[in-house]
């Protein structure tokens, strides 16, 4: 999802720039209305941030070739809402662009709406929708950390095509893909279990946190409902 400095066309890098802007900006309201209503969340968010920061800093070699990354936008969207992840990634992003030259500043816009904006929407999405089919906590926060994950590539695969269509979309679509989404697969499935690994860690050590938040809120209401069932 680290799109190179300089890889997109000037209108592409303006029009990714522009459709993750206010994802952004209304993410920073949620964050510091999050953090002026419970100051005490603001370790759970650093934490979210550190694992976002951590594993999409890692390069891992891909059999094609490439370079791939987990990103781990999915504890923290499944904490904190989506939205919420817009600015952390956006800050992360920027961090990795002018300190460990992944990604770039003119494709900052491109990497925020792959990796911190269709991500964490994707694993809220995945989750809820786990839940509902009830699956049980452990497999949603799997689901959705894992998709989170291999549907930033597919993101990434699709802005690639767009800015490179060649000879066509569709066939440069199916050649990005292959070279990022297929080979994110094994990184996509490892997410998700680390992340299911970190989420029982902070059920452990920050229940009270935990439970004053609208996700565990869902998951007690859901299982009342099984129970009651």
């Amino acid at each position: 999802m680290h799109i190179t400095e300089g890889w997109l066309p000037v209108e592409h890098a303006i029009a990714w720039s522009l459709a993750s802007l206010p994802f952004v900006a209304y993410g920073i309201r949620v964050v510091r209305k999050k953090i002026q209503d419970k100051p005490e969340y603001r370790l759970l968010l650093g934490v979210a941030a550190a694992f976002t920061f951590v594993l999409s800093a890692l390069k891992l070699p891909s059999v094609t070739g490439s370079c791939s990354h987990p990103t781990g936008t999915g504890l923290g969207a499944l904490l904190f809402g989506p939205v919420a992840m817009a600015p952390v990634g956006a800050v992360v992003l920027l961090f990795q662009a002018l300190l460990l030259a992944h990604g770039g500043l003119t494709t900052l816009g491109a990497n925020i709406f792959s990796m911190a904006i269709v991500g964490p929407f994707a694993a809220a999405a995945v989750f809820r929708l786990a839940r509902r089919l009830r699956a049980s906590v452990a497999v949603s926060v799997f689901l959705a950390a894992s998709l989170a994950d291999w549907l930033t590539y597919v993101t990434t695969s699709v802005q690639l095509a767009w800015a490179f269509p060649d000879p066509d979309f569709v066939s440069s679509f199916l050649k990005f893909a292959g070279i990022f989404a297929i080979t994110q697969i094994p990184l996509a499935i490892s997410e998700g279990l680390l992340t299911v690994m970190i989420f029982n860690a902070l059920a452990r050590f920050n229940p009270v946190e935990l439970r004053e938040m609208n996700l565990l809120d869902e998951i007690r209401k859901a299982e009342n409902g099984e129970a009651r069932a």
